[in-house]
């Protein structure tokens, strides 16, 4: 996937599927203005993996990116297993397996790591699972409103 932008309308069918997943879970709105340039530019991080064993990050909104202080094309190659310290990586893969029981979780919180080693706790969080229009799971994706550096 490339790097949403105007040329290729900000991603916009991985956005609505965060979007209509996001609101499907919770009765929420993932943002106040459900567009593909507004999840890409929300003030907070927005981002997914895809569903293999060993999930790769698939998107990453600006925020996350200069929170993981990795550019797009670096982000969406790594297996989203690495935001995570290897010591607090079976707490996570563990939450993951809660989540999946239930389709989403709210009030998530977890300490990662970004690409040159500042670790921050995010907290807030709402992990969700990301189904295309017949249910299908395509996906997982998180955002957190509260970030603190450590």
């Amino acid at each position: 996937m490339q790097e949403p932008s105007v040329d290729n309308h900000f991603q916009a069918q991985h956005a609505e599927l965060l979007l209509s997943s996001f609101l499907g879970f919770t009765g929420m709105p993932l943002v106040q203005e459900e567009t593909a340039e507004a999840v890409y530019q929300a003030p907070f991080p927005i981002l997914s993996h895809t569903t293999d064993n060993d999930p790769i990050l698939n998107y990453g909104n600006l925020t996350a990116q200069n929170l993981f202080e990795m550019p797009w094309a670096k982000f969406t190659q790594m297996p989203s297993r690495l935001t995570a310290e290897p010591g607090l990586r079976e707490e996570r893969a563990s939450m993951f397996d809660c989540m999946r029981k239930i389709g989403w979780i709210n009030d998530y919180e977890g300490i990662r790591i970004s690409a040159s080693g500042k670790r921050f706790r995010m907290r807030a969080g709402i992990i969700w699972t990301i189904t295309d229009a017949n249910g299908n799971r395509v996906g997982e994706a998180a955002t957190f409103k509260d970030i603190t550096p450590l």
